[in-house]
């Protein structure tokens, strides 16, 4: 008696790879990690490689650069801030809930332990790559800065606020939500500040503020 084995068929054809924009987001992670650990100097673009799971062929076709993939993750990282600040929902908000919900994705970004350890890299290996510097600069520091003075001048335009310099003014609003708790952790005399205390500073800070400008 001859018995009928089920042969199992294989799926034809290479197997699925990885469109780019998934593979960039798997680089930058990895990225994110081999510079956490080791610095920016000394991260090769090998161990990023291999901690991707891609070629470093690959990695060079998407990033020519360690400084290419350096300012990618920063610009990424400060994608999630902007998401978070949402155009539609500041412009319906009210002004203390808009200024309050403002600071407070302002203070979860800057006030992190991954941010407070990027800082720290890019004042250390700056004057020896001061191309991470320009890109901390221009990606993260001057992005969010212009969002956040463009929503004061969007108060000053509803006759909600009365400012004489918004740009200083933002400049003055930023310090006072983060300046002494990052100097803090930034020297490691502190950690950094929990989601509690960064939503309670948030408030703190609304309200000093608005006592100050408000119409």
């Amino acid at each position: 008696m001859v018995q009928n084995h089920e042969i199992e068929k294989k799926p034809r054809g290479r197997p699925q790879v990885r469109c780019d924009e998934d593979t960039r987001s798997v680089i930058i992670e990895a990225a994110n990690r081999q510079f956490h650990e080791n610095g920016y100097a000394a991260a090769s673009i090998a161990a990023i490689a291999q901690e991707a799971g891609i070629s470093t062929k690959t990695l060079y076709r998407l990033f020519p650069t360690k400084g290419d993939l350096f300012s990618e993750m920063i610009t990424e990282r400060t994608e999630r801030f902007l998401l978070a600040l949402d155009p539609g929902t500041l412009a319906v908000a009210d002004l203390r809930q808009g200024l309050e919900r403002m600071l407070m994705a302002y203070g979860m970004l800057t006030l992190s332990v991954d941010t407070i350890t990027m800082t720290r890299l890019v004042i250390s290996e700056s004057d020896r790559f001061p191309e991470i510097a320009n890109a901390f600069y221009e990606k993260a520091v001057v992005r969010t800065n212009t969002l956040m003075e463009n929503w004061l001048h969007k108060q000053i335009d509803r006759g909600l606020i009365a400012l004489d310099d918004p740009h200083a003014a933002c400049g003055m609003l930023r310090g006072m939500m983060i300046m002494e708790p990052q100097r803090a952790a930034m020297l490691r005399q502190e950690p950094p500040p929990k989601i509690e205390t960064i939503a309670a500073r948030a408030k703190m800070c609304t309200d000093l503020f608005l006592k100050g400008c408000a119409l």
